[in-house]
């Protein structure tokens, strides 16, 4: 892979991913409002940009499949790690909103 396109690749990851942390951000702090049907929609837009960022690690995992060197480097750490952060900001989020959901029928 090229570098411009493995730079792309890497960015759509860091980028992705932090739009996925903060969709999933609004969606806490709306269902802490109450607003539980927003905060649920807010976490469909955060599952679109993992989606996204998937895309852009799919890239990568092509790559190193078709047997072509992929260099780790800490940019590359960085964003496997926002990923990786994202996607457990977004599994706890849900959790929080079901339970203000709950808490909310209650």
């Amino acid at each position: 892979m090229e570098e411009t396109a493995m730079m792309q690749s890497i960015m759509g990851l860091i980028v992705h991913s932090g739009n996925m942390k903060s969709e999933c951000m609004e969606a806490l702090q709306l269902a802490k409002k109450g607003q539980i049907n927003e905060a649920k929609d807010k976490i469909k837009l955060a599952n679109e940009a993992l989606v996204e960022a998937h895309h852009a690690q799919t890239a990568l995992l092509t790559q190193e499949a078709r047997g072509e060197k992929v260099e780790v480097s800490m940019l590359l750490i960085h964003a496997q790690d926002h990923l990786m952060s994202a996607i457990t900001f977004r599994d706890l989020a849900q959790e929080m909103i079901e339970l203000y959901e709950q808490l909310k029928g209650e």
